[in-house]
């Protein structure tokens, strides 16, 4: 499988931008609300954070051809650290995303060109082959850029994010939503359906 040189280049450039916007961040701006719903801005730092680790992990086991999982201890784990993270002192989370951001890019670069096909565990238990996580990591920067707050609109989100992630999105509406309505809205004859939360 080859290696996957547009999304390595796209995910450097989307923490080159996070990084960018979260040197400039004060105390009030840390602890104020992000735009998703009870989350603080740290919140959202924590979790570009640990999902950044959860990448080094994956990655590291594909290096080593071992199947690990993005998250030891599942969900519940996932959402401690987040907390953890998330109540560091302004300086220390902001060096916590720097270093994991540092560290996603170099991991990327260790990973022979072989072993891209190699697979690692989802939070969800699904196995992703290695290629696919540049870009995994490229979209949650770039989305969670954006909830951040901190102006980051998603019109400045690269377009390969809407051009691969658009078709598995409207896939998966009729779940989140009642169908019919779904269908009126998109013919033009009704309102947009209220949605459920994007897992």
């Amino acid at each position: 499988m080859a290696r996957p040189a547009a999304d390595l280049a796209q995910c450097r450039a989307a923490h080159a931008r996070l990084l960018e916007t979260v040197s400039g961040l004060d105390e009030v701006t840390l602890r104020g609300p992000s735009l998703l719903p009870g989350w603080t801005v740290g919140h959202v730092l924590g979790h570009l954070a640990g999902h950044a680790d959860s990448i080094v992990r994956r990655m590291v086991g594909v290096i080593e051809d071992r199947v690990v999982d993005q998250y030891p201890g599942g969900p519940q784990a996932r959402a401690a650290e987040i907390e953890r993270l998330a109540a560091l002192p302004l300086d220390e989370l902001v060096q916590a995303v720097r270093g994991s951001a540092d560290r996603v890019d170099a991991i990327f670069e260790q990973v022979p060109d072989d072993a891209w096909e190699r697979v690692s565990r989802s939070v969800s238990g699904k196995l992703v082959a290695a290629s696919r996580l540049p870009f995994s990591r490229l979209r949650e920067v770039e989305v969670h850029h954006t909830d951040l707050g901190l102006g980051h609109p998603p019109s400045a989100w690269p377009p390969v994010i809407a051009e691969r992630s658009l078709p598995d999105v409207l896939a998966g509406l009729p779940s989140r939503t009642d169908p019919g309505a779904l269908l009126a809205w998109a013919l033009g004859r009704g309102p947009a359906p209220e949605l459920q939360p994007w897992n």
